[in-house]
C-alpha cells in the first residue's frame, strides 16, 4: 500500500468525464432497464475499487510501453464523450455502439484500467478492473439493449 500519483491520475481522468453530466445533464432522459440488483452491486463496486486501488497502491516498474493502450483508449472515451455533446446531449448516446463495439464507453474505461495495470505493475488494478469489467458492461449492454428493443 502507498500512495501512487499516477494512478491517482488514471483514475481521475477516467471520472473527470462523467462531470460533464452535472454540467450538461441529457436533454433526452437515458434509457432505463432493469439490471439485476447483485449486478448493480459488482458495478459499483468495480466503480468505487477502480477509483480508490490506483491512488492507493504503489505501482512496481513501469512497463512503458502500456501507456500506448491506456492513453488511446481514454482518448477514445474522451471521443465517445465529444459525440454526447455534439450529438445534442442524447441520453441514448451514452450506450450506443461504435463501429463493432457494443458498449464503447462501459469498454473502454475497463480497457483503461487493465492496461494501467499492466502499465504500473499492479495486480491490484487489474483486479478492481476486472470487478468492473463484470458489473459495468454488462449493465451497460442491458441498458443499450432495453433501448434498441423501444426504438
Amino acid at each position: 500500500m502507498g500512495f501512487s500519483p499516477v494512478g491517482l491520475i488514471v483514475g481521475l481522468a477516467v471520472l473527470a468525464p462523467n462531470l460533464l453530466l452535472v454540467l450538461f445533464p441529457p436533454r433526452t432522459p437515458p434509457p432505463t432497464a432493469h439490471v439485476p440488483r447483485p449486478l448493480g452491486w459488482i458495478e459499483r463496486a468495480g466503480q468505487a475499487l477502480c477509483l480508490v486501488v490506483p491512488a492507493i497502491t504503489q505501482p512496481g516498474a513501469l512497463a512503458g510501453w502500456w501507456a500506448v493502450p491506456v492513453f488511446t483508449a481514454l482518448a477514445g472515451y474522451y471521443a465517445l464523450w465529444g459525440r454526447y455533446l455534439l450529438a445534442g446531449r442524447e441520453g441514448m448516446m451514452l450506450y450506443r455502439p461504435w463501429w463493432v463495439v457494443p458498449v464503447p464507453m462501459a469498454i473502454l474505461p475497463v480497457v483503461v484500467f487493465l492496461s494501467s495495470a499492466a502499465w504500473l505493475s499492479n495486480p491490484l488494478i487489474a483486479l478492481a478492473a476486472g470487478i468492473l469489467a463484470v458489473g459495468h458492461i454488462p449493465a451497460s449492454a442491458i441498458i443499450a439493449g432495453t433501448a434498441r428493443t423501444r426504438a
